[in-house]
């Protein structure tokens, strides 16, 4: 029998993230999903109630968390996967780079998104 291989290292701290997040994104999900498509349905969301709901800085902060959550989850799972598939040496690195580089622009514009949705600043 092959022996099972993972690039995910238990005890790791992007191991121990990686679970996390999944976590939170199940539970995030969820609130998500009940409240814009169960409470409020898609034909009454408007841009008024985004920003009334986003001016809120519990809803706020659990929005901005889960897209922080959700670019690390998904960025390390796709890194991860591609390391599983042989990624080694120095296009690990520059796959690394790059990937960094993308998330700190996904988080960064997710932010710009969600300040220009409040009335928080």
């Amino acid at each position: 029998m092959a022996k099972h291989y993972s690039s995910f290292e238990r005890g790791n701290w992007r191991w121990f993230l990686q679970r996390i997040t999944a976590i939170f994104l199940i539970g995030a999900l969820a609130f998500h999903f009940v409240t814009l498509h169960f409470i409020n349905h898609a034909a009454d969301i408007s841009f008024l109630g985004t920003q009334a709901r986003m001016s809120e800085i519990g809803y706020f902060s659990l929005m901005v968390t889960f897209l922080v959550a959700g670019a690390f989850h998904g960025v390390n799972g796709v890194y991860n996967g591609l390391v599983n598939a042989g990624l080694e040496g120095r296009q690990k690195q520059i796959v690394g780079t790059i990937l960094i580089i993308a998330t700190l622009l996904l988080i960064g514009q997710g932010l710009r998104v969600a300040v220009a949705m409040t009335t928080l600043f």
